[in-house]
């Protein structure tokens, strides 16, 4: 971002009532009611960047995403309506303004913890406690998508934070960019099976139909949630770490390791019941309402088996003999 001399953004200037004087150098006034920190960037990606902030009223952190307006391919008006259909839903953040600041439109929600995918690359691994707990509020999240019309597009450990404070053993689901409707708004029919779709979300997590270009619903993300859960078993998929020249070869190799590598060779070294787990989404038709029961009961079978119980002290980030590795 362009600064001026005091450090604030000339393309983020407001008509905010809000003095700058009231404002450290590095903090830039968002509406009248929150301020951007502009040295704590959380995150960027090809829609723009996130940024811790502040709510002025009640001093709240917040998290600040901004998308230039000039993106080719805008996506923040449609995420900020995706997000107000889900407002309320355990596990979804809250949603506290949408708007255009100077060259930006800008969304401000509520402030998150790491990611999983953050917190298993510190960790190095997750306890079969954690993987299994996390997996069965990742599959809550998911139901409730699609309870409202939608598929996520996009499941991966990325997009799976834990909450900040006395909410870090409850998991939320963001990022709902690529989210679209599976079934139509008035009359409930789900969408047509089409083919020749481009590769929509990540490849690493994407199901074996979204390699072969069908257009994405409901199993879709199952089966990435099914990548996800073996992913953390095992530490890595066969799939990664595919040498190639270009993005396309890499995907291609992706989806040709994806599609011979058998699925117990995936689960080797896994109890049976994981073979079910994946299964089970590989075999999910185009417009299949997914048993989420059932692959909850799958995780709740590996956890009696294990002599295991839900106890939300016992994630390994809140464990108080793993305080000092990872503080959050």
């Amino acid at each position: 971002m362009r600064k001026n001399t005091k450090g604030n953004d000339y393309s983020l200037a407001s008509s905010s009532s809000l003095s700058n004087s009231n404002l450290k150098d590095y903090e830039i006034p968002i509406s009248d009611k929150f301020k951007l920190d502009s040295r704590k960037k959380l995150g960027s990606g090809s829609f723009g960047e996130i940024y811790l902030g502040k709510n002025l009223r009640s001093n709240e952190d917040v998290a600040i995403k901004l998308e230039p307006v000039t993106n080719q391919h805008p996506q923040l008006f449609h995420e900020n309506k995706i997000y107000l259909v889900f407002q309320g839903g355990v596990g979804i953040p809250k949603i506290y303004w949408y708007g255009k600041q100077g060259n930006y439109n800008i969304l401000v929600m509520e402030s998150l913890g790491p990611s999983l995918e953050d917190l298993y690359n510190k960790f190095k691994k997750f306890s079969l406690q954690t993987t299994l707990m996390s997996m069965d509020q990742m599959i809550t999240r998911i139901e409730y998508i699609h309870s409202k019309g939608f598929v996520h597009r996009d499941v991966k450990p990325d997009n799976f934070l834990i909450g900040k404070l006395n909410k870090k053993e409850q998991i939320y689901i963001i990022d709902f960019g690529l989210a679209k409707r599976y079934k139509d708004e008035k009359t409930g029919k789900h969408i047509p099976y089409e083919e020749g779709k481009s590769l929509i979300g990540t490849a690493r997590y994407a199901s074996i139909n979204t390699h072969l270009g069908v257009d994405q619903s409901r199993r879709d993300d199952i089966e990435a949630l099914a990548y996800i859960l073996i992913y953390f078993m095992k530490g890595s998929l066969p799939w990664q770490g595919l040498k190639a020249k270009n993005m396309k070869e890499k995907y291609d190799k992706i989806k040709e390791k994806k599609i011979s590598t058998s699925i117990h060779e995936l689960c080797e070294g896994l109890s049976n019941d994981f073979v079910k787990f994946i299964t089970y989404a590989r075999e999910l038709k185009f417009d299949s309402k997914p048993d989420y029961i059932f692959l909850k009961n799958i995780i709740r079978q590996v956890m009696k088996d294990n002599k295991l119980a839900f106890s939300t002290y016992k994630f390994d980030w809140l464990n108080k003999g793993e305080k000092n590795k990872y503080e959050i």
